[in-house]
């Protein structure tokens, strides 16, 4: 996988996550809330399509690095804000930017996933396979 693989698929994750909420209140979220009949059909459409792709995402995500990897990738960002806090580069009090920093680093998780066996073979050599049930 070339970087630029990795990239698209991480920008991908991005857009799924902003595309459902952000700060901006352009948004799946925003355009659903408060619910009404207005468009309703569409709305589910919306919805349901998204789930499907989330389902894809999050599954790949899962299988290729686990929840232990979900942990540990979370904990790093966590201690990365931290570390920003803690060094006054960014204040806690703006919630606006924690946002985004966390919508950012729930699709870099999901781009890890859904990239996390092109990586790996390329680290180490090793190709991943599904399981298949018989």
């Amino acid at each position: 996988m070339k970087a630029s693989g990795f990239l698209l698929r991480w920008l991908f994750a991005l857009l799924l996550v902003l595309i459902t909420f952000n700060p901006t209140h352009y948004s799946l979220f925003h355009w659903l809330w408060p619910l009404s009949n207005e468009q309703l059909p569409l709305k589910i459409l919306s919805v349901l399509v998204m789930l499907v792709i989330y389902i894809i995402f999050l599954r790949a995500t899962f299988r290729s690095i686990g929840l232990v990897g979900v942990l540990f990738a979370s904990a790093i960002s966590a201690t990365l804000v931290w570390l920003f806090v803690d060094q006054g580069w960014m204040s806690i009090d703006n919630t606006t930017a924690l946002t985004w920093i966390l919508l950012i680093v729930i699709g870099t998780i999901l781009g890890i996933g859904i990239s996390w066996s092109h990586i790996r073979k390329k680290l180490t050599g090793q190709f991943d396979t599904d399981d298949v049930e018989e």
